[in-house]
């Protein structure tokens, strides 16, 4: 360390100090992502594989039927426009699943709004049900948890 008269004396002379503070490191902004969400999440990309699956599947099975059997289609009663729609559909919801796999909000309140939809849909057409009480939990839950999102 450099005495006063050193560094009084010689003011290119480097500064040494004795300790220095320690050393900062951010904590992270994004929270952790909850279970129920979580879940959701996966729950809406296995559906939405399934519905571009079933679109391809049917597809293939209309251009190249020397390849694909007709016995893989999993929806039997659609045509070519409705298998074009399900992947499509099915697109849209796997983004929406990998963005609240992400916590993103636009994908929390989308999710909420189709949720909210199918609580109305199911309380006017009188089917009040288990799945009715599902989704309104479900609903519910993702209301509580939009401060996760960002």
């Amino acid at each position: 360390m450099p005495s006063s008269s050193a560094t009084a004396s010689s003011p290119d002379a480097p500064v040494s100090f004795g300790h220095l503070p320690p050393r900062w490191e951010p904590t992270p902004v994004r929270p952790r992502l909850p279970i129920g969400v979580g879940i959701v999440s996966v729950l809406a990309a296995a559906l939405a594989v399934i519905m571009m699956l079933a679109g391809l599947l049917f597809l293939l099975a209309i251009l190249v039927p020397a390849y694909v059997p007709p016995s893989l289609e999993i929806f039997t009663s659609i045509d070519i426009y409705g298998a074009g729609i399900l992947i499509v559909l099915g697109a849209a919801l796997l983004s929406v699943a990998t963005a609240l796999w992400h916590q993103e909000t636009w994908a929390l309140w989308m999710t909420i709004v189709l949720v909210f939809a199918t609580a109305a849909y199911l309380f006017f057409t009188a089917s009040i049900s288990v799945l009715f009480l599902i989704v309104v939990v479900l609903f519910i839950y993702l209301i509580s948890v939009r401060r996760y999102f960002y």
